[in-house]
């Protein structure tokens, strides 16, 4: 375990060292060093006259922050006397949501040594942790466990291939033991747990199911963008795209009726990245940040979203959705934000590594695309309003099948950890 440890410390700092090189040319990495430039002081500063007990949860980007929020806001609702920190590894997730309202403190987490993870306890003084999925760090969890400071991971998947599985995987099992619950998203990781030793674990499902939910229960404002480009039209609308996406679609667009329109709103909204898309499309495109200004303009045919933080609220005017990233290595993105509201959802053929993508095809919710062929073929299938009834509602019932895993949290946290429901036991 000591060489285990000795090559973790010595992998941290080449990965923090290589950011700071990287930081020169990098926006993102540039964030990464100056969002963490004296972060322990800003932590001692803003903690300074914090009375409250705290919970703190981290997420290593904006994603597991949307699948822990939901636990996080039902925490807060029934125990309000408690401060809330959240903290975040990635800038794109700490930039989007630096000023949540329904946490008390933000901020970057510090690199993970052994004295950035005594100051920042010492400082924070949680009494209860909550990691979010994944982004595991051995100082954090191993000051944690010795002070006896309850630590949960939720909404965790475990797969054979990782290194907790593997003879070079010790600090990761120790990571693990470290936690005083785990919950998982299947029973298929429970039993990879049993068989390395870890058993403080539940099967919950996944707390993303009830995030979706619960916001496309809230109330949105509208937009007026969207409303008048989607109007008397069919909507195909395309979140979260890459390249691969974008050349398929434009592929596609020739081919499609002219009752079609697509919404397309990119992953990465850099000018360059726009720009290209821009290029694929000629004439038949207009941007959302312009569209107020021209009218919207009738005979454009793509609405291309500049702007972030609006994804699901537009999956609402979609007839049918197409769900990005699912041509690349990471896979593909998040389905149930589209699902939840009853659409049938297409994506490329990498999705495996995640469960919700292969179940809502086998419920008949969601189709695998091959390519372009594929894709025209199943928007014209949806033009019959039978069948495209029938994958419709099975999306939608799929997602509310799986509803529960924030009360199963929430209900082991009010249980196990809190007493008299003032504070938190060590």
């Amino acid at each position: 375990m000591i060489l285990h440890k000795v090559l973790y410390s010595l992998a941290l700092g080449a990965y923090t060292s290589a950011i700071r090189v990287a930081a020169l040319v990098n926006p993102k990495a540039a964030l990464f060093t100056s969002g963490r430039k004296d972060i322990i002081s800003k932590l001692k500063l803003a903690f300074a006259n914090e009375k409250r007990q705290t919970i703190w949860m981290h997420c290593a980007s904006l994603g597991e922050f949307e699948q822990g929020r939901p636990v996080l806001e039902a925490l807060r609702a029934r125990y309000p006397h408690l401060a809330v920190l959240v903290t975040f590894f990635s800038p794109s997730g700490y930039e989007v949501r630096k000023d949540y309202t329904g946490a008390d403190y933000v901020f970057y987490l510090p690199v993970d040594t052994a004295g950035n993870a005594k100051d920042f306890i010492d400082t924070v003084r949680p009494a209860l942790c909550i990691f979010v999925k994944y982004d595991l760090w051995y100082h954090y969890l191993s000051a944690l466990h010795h002070r006896k400071i309850p630590a949960l991971l939720i909404s965790a998947i475990f797969q054979q291939r990782q290194g907790f599985f593997k003879w070079y995987g010790g600090l990761q099992r120790a990571m693990l033991s470290f936690f005083t619950h785990i919950f998982v998203q299947d029973t298929a990781s429970k039993g990879l747990l049993a068989a390395i030793r870890i058993t403080r674990v539940s099967v919950s499902g996944d707390t993303r199911f009830d995030r979706v939910i619960a916001a496309t229960e809230q109330r949105h404002a509208g937009l007026p963008i969207a409303e008048k480009f989607c109007s008397s039209h069919r909507i195909l609308v395309a979140g979260s795209t890459w390249k691969e996406d974008e050349q398929l679609l434009h592929k596609v667009l020739p081919q499609l009726p002219a009752t079609w329109r697509i919404v397309l709103v990119p992953h990465e909204i850099d000018d360059s990245h726009l720009e290209q898309i821009e290029r694929l499309f000629p004439g038949d495109i207009i941007r959302w940040s312009r569209a107020a200004d021209t009218g919207n303009d009738d005979n454009k045919r793509i609405l291309l979203v500049d702007r972030v933080g609006i994804l699901s609220a537009l999956y609402s005017y979609a007839d049918v959705a197409w769900i990005g990233g699912g041509f690349g290595k990471e896979g593909v993105h998040n389905v149930l934000e589209a699902a939840v509201y009853g659409i049938p959802c297409l994506y490329g053929p990498i999705f495996h590594q995640f469960i919700e993508a292969g179940e809502l095809i086998a419920c008949g919710g969601a189709f695998a695309i091959q390519n372009a062929d594929d894709l025209v073929n199943s928007l014209k299938e949806m033009e019959d309003k039978h069948r495209y009834e029938r994958h419709a509602t099975a999306a939608k019932d799929y997602v509310y099948s799986k509803q529960g895993a924030t009360q199963v949290v929430t209900g082991y946290v009010h249980d196990s950890i809190l007493k008299d429901g003032k504070g938190f036991s060590a």
